[in-house]
């Protein structure tokens, strides 16, 4: 049973992140651009409306991400309670896995709205 806490704490991690940084971007980005904290991509760093912009854009999609992966880690570890360590642990592996695909995979649609938004000097279409 203590393994199985283990995994489901694990697994609540990267939602937890997702949810937090989500409505911490959606209320405003990091203050300055910088190259410590926050959405960094070439496209993003181009100006202040590019840096706000990937930051709203970015954090709607992680907080709805968070919740919807929250429950989506916490229901299929109910069925494994009481399972052996390896069914545990290989169910929070894959439990991981989906939600860093996700979290990575939250890159794409926001650089593909920045490309749609900006142009390539940061500049509003």
């Amino acid at each position: 049973m203590g393994f199985w806490i283990f995994m489901v704490i694990s697994d609540l991690v990267v939602p937890a992140i997702m949810l937090l940084f989500g409505k911490v971007f959606l209320k405003s980005a990091p203050k300055e651009i910088n190259i410590a904290f926050g959405y960094r991509t070439n496209m993003s760093m181009k100006n202040r409306d590019t840096w706000e912009f990937a930051h709203k854009y970015i954090g709607k999609i992680w907080y709805y991400a968070g919740w919807i992966l929250m429950p989506g880690s916490i229901i299929p570890m109910l069925f494994v309670i009481g399972k052996n360590e390896n069914t545990v642990g290989t169910l929070g592996a894959v439990l991981c896995v989906i939600q860093l695909a996700v979290l990575i995979g939250s890159i794409f649609p926001t650089e593909y709205a920045l490309k749609k938004t900006f142009d390539k000097y940061g500049r509003r279409r």
